[in-house]
């Protein structure tokens, strides 16, 4: 068979294959259960191969490679046009093959191992974070059935909760103070699973050359730069320092037309994880004005001054996404591959 290029189509068990030759005419079609799918592909001739970024798909596109194909990811916003009627996991193969043939397609980089270990710890500890929060919520929204209010933030609970529990004078009966006895346990114990995590991020920071350059830059700490440098991995897929801003959701939308330029709010799109710890790091790093460049801090107050405060807070953010920090300490704008070429984390399970 002469495959030129060809889309697979990816789920949990069943897998829908799309392939064409140099002249587009389609040679070859076929559906096929996981546990066929390695086999098959590596008997095919070496092809171009095209999968949408989805769950799983990191994990085939390394498959396959090793098996000697040319494989890329795509954003599925990017293949959807050319999904033909009606939407069927056939012509989702078709549409890949087709998209992935453009020339001005744009590709989803590929993640290792490493990276993969390290944005794990990322989802688990932000669930626990999330977790911890409910359990502080529910216990602040338990006490005030009792006439109770304690304020909000979970400093407020863990400061407050021992005393209301010990004081005979309020409304909790000994069931009530052996419930919250118990939700305080479960608290300080998300409190620990979280410190632990922070640990860990705090131990991939410091072995890794590029996240002690970015934490450099203000409101970037170990949380960011880690997370920063996992999900790029190699920043030579970017062009430019913009599209990296872009990539992570911190440029307005665009709605141009006549050649006139309009500029709206910001898209939020891209990683929304990124785009959370850029700019609440920015925010603490406004705050804390004394630890600003002089230079940049004059920038941020005249910003400010000018455009308000929450502005300034994204333009901080996005400054940061837009820049590199050299081994001098000197920052300078983002060039392609500048930041994390041939990036290898060391491996999440090394963390002592």
């Amino acid at each position: 068979m002469n495959i030129k290029a060809l889309g697979i189509d990816i789920a949990k068990n069943v897998f829908e294959l799309h392939g064409v030759d140099s002249k587009g005419n389609t040679v070859y079609k076929k559906r096929l259960t996981r546990e066929k799918l390695p086999e098959v592909i590596a008997n095919l001739p070496s092809c171009l191969i095209g999968i949408e970024a989805c769950g799983g798909s990191h994990h085939w596109v390394r498959k396959f490679k090793e098996l000697g194909h040319d494989v890329r990811l795509m954003n599925p916003q990017f293949v959807k046009p050319y999904v033909k009627s009606n939407k069927n996991d056939s012509r989702d193969a078709e549409a890949i093959c087709e998209a992935v043939q453009r020339p001005s397609m744009r590709f989803v980089g590929v993640k290792a191992i490493e990276q993969q270990d390290v944005l794990g710890i990322h989802r688990v500890r932000e669930r626990l974070v999330r977790e911890r929060g409910s359990i502080a919520n529910q216990i602040r929204g338990l006490l005030m059935e009792y006439g109770i209010v304690i304020a909000q933030g979970i400093a407020q609970v863990r400061k407050k909760l021992t005393p209301i529990i010990e004081d005979e004078k309020n409304e909790l009966s000994p069931m009530g103070r052996e419930l919250f006895r118990d939700l305080q346990t479960q608290l300080y114990a998300a409190d620990n699973k979280v410190a632990e995590y922070d640990k860990k991020v705090e131990v991939l920071c410091r072995q890794d050359e590029i996240c002690q350059r970015l934490i450099q830059l203000p409101g970037v700490g170990a949380l960011t730069a880690t997370a920063l440098v996992a999900t790029v991995g190699d920043a030579g897929i970017f062009e430019n320092g913009r599209e990296m801003a872009a990539f992570i959701g911190l440029v307005p939308k665009q709605y141009s037309s006549g050649g006139k330029q309009v500029l709206l709010g910001i898209s939020k799109r891209g990683d929304k994880y990124l785009r959370y710890l850029l700019v609440h790091g920015a925010r603490s790093a406004l705050t804390r004005g004394k630890h600003l460049p002089l230079k940049k801090s004059a920038w941020l107050k005249a910003l400010v001054e000018r455009r308000g405060i929450n502005r300034a807070i994204v333009a901080l953010a996005n400054k940061n996404a837009r820049v590199d920090v050299g081994d001098n300490g000197t920052v300078r704008r983002l060039q392609s591959g500048s930041l994390a070429k041939g990036f290898v984390l060391k491996s999440a399970s090394n963390l002592t």
